[in-house]
């Protein structure tokens, strides 16, 4: 019984990683197939290959992206970029949602603006418990009404990092972790399954 129980643990550790890996990949590649609607009826690939070929629209996406970015590049598609951005800012409701979405493509992608700079160890959810975080930036309207020196912070949920809370913290009551951003990221998303060693950098503690 028990090299049965072992058996099917070994296997479990084998097919659920490839399961799961294998889901998103279909998943990911059923979106971006979705693309292709975006054709002509007469110029997508099922009206002339007489099959649905799965990837297409992966190929036709990261196209898409690489014309954008090479035109983007010279003078004439800036000026068009400017321009487009210029009506969005006039638009009440669209310049809302399309400058807080440039700004965290901005700083995720070409890591300018407000990354990621630190992972932190802050209080949370009592004063008995340390939670995972990474230091933002504390923008200058809300510093100028803080007394003290206060670290702006982003602490994940887990296992899905894109929620989670936002607040300021005494940076007396925090831990900055010498660990990458994204080792960081590895810990909270597998629950602490997989983690790199954490050497606390640089520790300060409330009272200290």
């Amino acid at each position: 019984m028990t090299a049965l129980k072992r058996y099917f643990l070994t296997g479990l550790l084998i097919l659920v990683p490839l399961g799961i890996t294998v889901w998103v990949m279909t998943a990911l590649f059923g979106l971006l197939d979705q693309s292709l609607l975006l054709l002509p009826e007469q110029w997508q690939p099922e009206a002339w290959l007489g099959f649905r070929l799965p990837g297409l629209g992966l190929i036709l996406t990261a196209a898409v992206i690489l014309v954008t970015g090479l035109l983007a590049t010279n003078l004439i598609g800036q000026r068009l970029v400017a321009f487009w951005e210029g009506v969005f800012k006039r638009i009440p409701v669209v310049k809302s949602i399309y400058g807080s979405v440039k700004q965290v493509s901005d700083s995720l992608l070409t890591g300018s603006g407000m990354a990621f700079k630190k992972v932190l160890l802050v209080h949370y959810p009592h004063p008995d418990a340390w939670s995972l975080a990474f230091q933002t930036n504390v923008p200058d309207e809300v510093n100028a009404q803080l007394s003290g020196d206060y670290v702006a912070v982003f602490i994940p949920t887990t296992p899905s990092p894109v929620n989670g809370f936002y607040f300021y913290v005494r940076r007396d009551a925090i831990i900055e972790l010498d660990m990458s951003i994204d080792a960081a990221f590895k810990a909270i998303v597998s629950m602490g399954v997989v983690s790199a060693p954490i050497k606390p950098a640089i520790a300060n503690y409330p009272g200290d």
